[in-house]
Order: C-alpha cells, then sequence, then structure tokens
C-alpha cells in the first residue's frame, strides 16, 4: 500500500497501521496519566496493560474484524482496551454507559459483538439479557477492577499484533439522523491517525504539554480527538473521571491545555475562582461538540485573557476545521479547513457550489472521512456525493478570509452538553403515553448546554409535566431527558401537514435566554 500523503515524512513510510505510529511515539518512560483516583500510568504501564487486554480478548475468541462493546464508565482502563482491540484487528464499539439496557440491545442487535464489556453493578442483569443468544458478558469499572481486568494477570503482556492496514476500520460509533435508527459509523486506522497528526500540528501540541481529561470516552471528542493528540505528541493527561469546576480551576497552575465542550466554559465562568492568575499557566482553551455561544466566547477572554479555539467536527470525520492557534479565533466560527480537508458549500436543492458569503450544506472529503454506515450502504451512498464528498447535514458559509460558520442544520438533531439526541426517539415515547395526541421535539439555545431538550405537546385528557417526565426516565439516559414539556393546544403546520419545528424554535427561542 502507497505511503498516504498525510504522514509526516519524520514518519517511518512502511509504517501500516495505527498501533505502529502510536509505538513510534509513545513516551514508554514517562507518566502520561494522572488519575483524580491517585492511579498513574506511564505510557510503558499503559501498552503493557493493552497487550495483556489483546490476550485475553483472544481467549475469549475474539479474531480480526469482531466488534468489542464496551458500556463502561470512563478510566484509563478503557483507553488501554480500545488499544488492545487495535493490536489484535478487533473493532471498538463504545457506547455512552448512560444508556439503558433496552438502549444498549439495539446496538448489540446491529454490530453483532462478540464481547460485551459492562459496569460490574450491570454484570448480572446484562448476562441474563445477552448471553442467551451467545454473547459473552465480562466486567470493567472505573477504579481498574471487574473479571476482565481480573483475567489480565493471568496472562503475557506480548502481544501478537494484526497485520492491519490504514484502511482497516478501527471503530466504530454509532450516530443518527432524526428519523430512522441509529448507524455505525466506521472509523479507520487512517482516518483516526492522520486527524490526530493534524491535531498535533495544528494545535502545536508537543511532549511538554499537560492536558486536562474530564471529557467522556464513549464519543470522538474525548477518546480520540483529546487523547490521541497528547499521546502522538508524547504529552501527558490529567485523568479525571468527571467534569468539576473547583478541580479543573485547582489542575491549570499544572496544566497547559483543555478540551471541553461549552457546558465546561460556561460553567467555569460561574465561579469567582476564574482568574487571570488561575489561567497563566494554560497555553490552550479548545471547545467543541456543541455550538459555542458568541457571549461565552468574549466573557471567557475578557476574565482570563485567553480566546477559546472553536473547531468544528463530527462523528463520521473526527475533526474536519479549527480556529488556528496563531491568528485570530474568531467568536461564531469555527475557523478554517485543517490540512488535507477540503470543504465546500452547496445549494440545499440543487447541490451547486456555491461562492464565499453563500450559505448551504457543508460537504467535505479528506483522509479523515469514514469508510461508511456499517451494514448500510445505501445510507453511505445516500450521503456521498459523485466525486466523493460527504454530506454532513450541517449548513454554513464562509466568508472573506475563509473562516467557517455553522448556521444549522438540515435535519433536526440536537446536540445538548456535547451530546446528541434525535427527536424522533422521544417523540415515539412521548406519543405512547396516554393522554398525549402528538409532540414534538426541539432543541432551544441554553446557555450552559448550548441546546436544551424541549418537547412540545398536544394531549386529549388531564395530564401534567412532572407525569410526562416521570414515565420517560426509565427509558431514556439522563441527556436525552427534555429539560421542559410545554403543553400547546396545536402545532404549527405547513400546507402538507407537516409540523413546523422551525416556527416552534423561533416562538420559543427565549424560554432559556436570560431576560
Amino acid at each position: 500500500m502507497a505511503t498516504p500523503d498525510w504522514l509526516p515524512r519524520a514518519v517511518d513510510s512502511v509504517t501500516p497501521n495505527f498501533v505502529e505510529l502510536l509505538g513510534q511515539r509513545l513516551s514508554q518512560d514517562k507518566l502520561i496519566f494522572q488519575c483524580d483516583d491517585a492511579r498513574n500510568f506511564t505510557g510503558l504501564e499503559f501498552w503493557s496493560l493493552s497487550g495483556r487486554m489483546g490476550n485475553v480478548l483472544r481467549t475469549f475468541g475474539a479474531k480480526p474484524g469482531d466488534r468489542i462493546a464496551v458500556h463502561c464508565d470512563k478510566s484509563v482502563e478503557v483507553l488501554a482496551l480500545f488499544w488492545a482491540c487495535l493490536r489484535i484487528g478487533c473493532i471498538y464499539l463504545p457506547l455512552n454507559p448512560a444508556y439503558t439496557i433496552g438502549e444498549t440491545a439495539y446496538f448489540v442487535g446491529d454490530a453483532e459483538p462478540c464481547l460485551l464489556v459492562c459496569r460490574p453493578q450491570e454484570y448480572a442483569e446484562y448476562n441474563v439479557k445477552f448471553s442467551a443468544s451467545g454473547l459473552k458478558v465480562v466486567s470493567l469499572d472505573d477504579a481498574g477492577g471487574g473479571s476482565l481486568v481480573d483475567a489480565v494477570f493471568a496472562v503475557s503482556d506480548s502481544v501478537t499484533e494484526a497485520a492491519s492496514t490504514w484502511d482497516d476500520v478501527a471503530a466504530i460509533l454509532y450516530t443518527s439522523g432524526t428519523t430512522g435508527r441509529s448507524k455505525g459509523a466506521m472509523l479507520t486506522h487512517g482516518n483516526l491517525a492522520s486527524n490526530a497528526l493534524a491535531l498535533v500540528d495544528a494545535w502545536q501540541f508537543t511532549s511538554s504539554d499537560v492536558l486536562i481529561h474530564a471529557l467522556p470516552v464513549f464519543h470522538t471528542h474525548g477518546l480520540f480527538t483529546a487523547t490521541n493528540t497528547v499521546l502522538l505528541s508524547g504529552g501527558s493527561m490529567l485523568f479525571r473521571r468527571k467534569f468539576d469546576v473547583e478541580d479543573v480551576l485547582n489542575l491549570m497552575p499544572q496544566a497547559t491545555a483543555m478540551m471541553g465542550v461549552p457546558t465546561f466554559y460556561s460553567r467555569l465562568l460561574q465561579h469567582p475562582g476564574l482568574t487571570r492568575s488561575c489561567a497563566e499557566h494554560m497555553r490552550l482553551f479548545v471547545s467543541g461538540s456543541a455550538p459555542l455561544l458568541a457571549e461565552t466566547h468574549h466573557a471567557f477572554e475578557k476574565r482570563t485573557g485567553h480566546a477559546i479555539l472553536e473547531r468544528y467536527g463530527m462523528t463520521e470525520t473526527s475533526m474536519n476545521a479549527s480556529n488556528p492557534y496563531q491568528g485570530a479565533r474568531r467568536a461564531g466560527t469555527v475557523g478554517l479547513p485543517l490540512p488535507h480537508i477540503d470543504i465546500r458549500i452547496t445549494d440545499l436543492k440543487s447541490n451547486r457550489v456555491l461562492s464565499h458569503a453563500e450559505t448551504g450544506m457543508i460537504e467535505l472529503k479528506g483522509p479523515n472521512l469514514f469508510k461508511g454506515y456499517w451494514r448500510n450502504p445505501e445510507k453511505t451512498a445516500e450521503d456521498m456525493t459523485a466525486d466523493g464528498y460527504f454530506r454532513t447535514g450541517d449548513v454554513g458559509s464562509f466568508d472573506e478570509q475563509g473562516y467557517l460558520s455553522i448556521t444549522g442544520r438540515a435535519k433536526d438533531l440536537i446536540i445538548t452538553g456535547g451530546f446528541n439526541v434525535y427527536p424522533k426517539e422521544i417523540e415515539d415515547l412521548i406519543n405512547a403515553i396516554p393522554g398525549v395526541v402528538e409532540s414534538a421535539v426541539i432543541g432551544l439555545p441554553h446557555d450552559d448546554f448550548g441546546e436544551a431538550v424541549t418537547a412540545v405537546i398536544v394531549k386529549n385528557r388531564d395530564i401534567e409535566e412532572a407525569m410526562i417526565l416521570e414515565a420517560l426516565r426509565p427509558a431514556l439516559a439522563k441527556f436525552k431527558l427534555p429539560k421542559r414539556i410545554l403543553i400547546q393546544d396545536s402545532l404549527p403546520r405547513n400546507a402538507m401537514g407537516k409540523v413546523q419545528k422551525a416556527e416552534l424554535r423561533r416562538v420559543l427561542k427565549s424560554l432559556y435566554r436570560p431576560v
């Protein structure tokens, strides 16, 4: 296979996959994970753990191409498990630990993993639910315990690595549109490696960097963008199981960078301890996964002297564009296309390529572009153009300086606190509640979460907001649960009878905004 053009010249030209690349760059003797429970890992210890996990996976019968589903809380062991999968040629399938067992069952049924790793407190229920179909279930907690880790100590850390290539699938991350069921985006060794290398250069990460890592690791932001960038730069992480304002403020004098969702920054701004002196050791704050409000950007710069660097990514592509490290970081924009990534704007109806300042569909292609949707060639083909561009579903435009702004979404995806929420799933559950005639779920601007999940319903009997929320709570992850249930006499419709969600958003947009 030819050497990809995105590989820097300093990398060995025969490097065939992401594992080999990390092996060349990982700092073996350096402390790269400092955890909030005082469990620390050098590069050598981390790599040894991943090797042992790879051998354990093989004892369960895992073979190249098999999927390993992971429904666990954040830990270094979860990251080691990801690399164990890559080392033996398996495909890593991270699942949000907030998912209910019913939600998890869909992903298990679609991806057909050979192994499900869950939390110890779920093991009995999950084993009963899934073992009858032949799926093996093991446990892993956030403190390095569980049956998976117990098995690690009985095997060697020397693992025979699979002969993977840049084009082999490394991970499947589930995403979705506003209709239909979730889709598994297949990301390859080359997708992940090219993106990490681009970010190391774009954000000027070096072995001197110390990243505050308070993001979850079940989606691309915390699992790939943050972790892979640091590992390939030889840096280290202050690894936290969750975001806590006091903790992060205390860590800043030890750190150089932080990656977060807009909610992190809005909550930091609410604390009087966020000052210039507190942040003076930091060199970079990055925001993504949801739109960063311009007022948050300006307020943070005024308090700390740091302009937050906003970037643009998605599950199918990882990172696409970024405000510059050197140069103007413009509030309300996601910056410039990353190296080797081509972004264009097309007309939503005619697909004609538009000029700068015109608004339309954001399309892109590059080495970061996913291989397609798992077992869904029809949807893959639908979202690709004849000349190889991916239709993102986002709407935006370029300004005269080439900065990209995202002005909306062609579909009704809601991003709240960095998590994707798909209205139809919630609407189906609400509509099944006795007394509800119909519903429309929308996202409304929210200073803390970016968008607030909001349900608007029409009822035909006496039913209250609290009753609906109580009915939804057992079936939905907490981040999907509506912040408000609004009751109206009817929903706005167009001449064809379709509910006009844009009109609902227009009328209700000030609901969560300060007066």
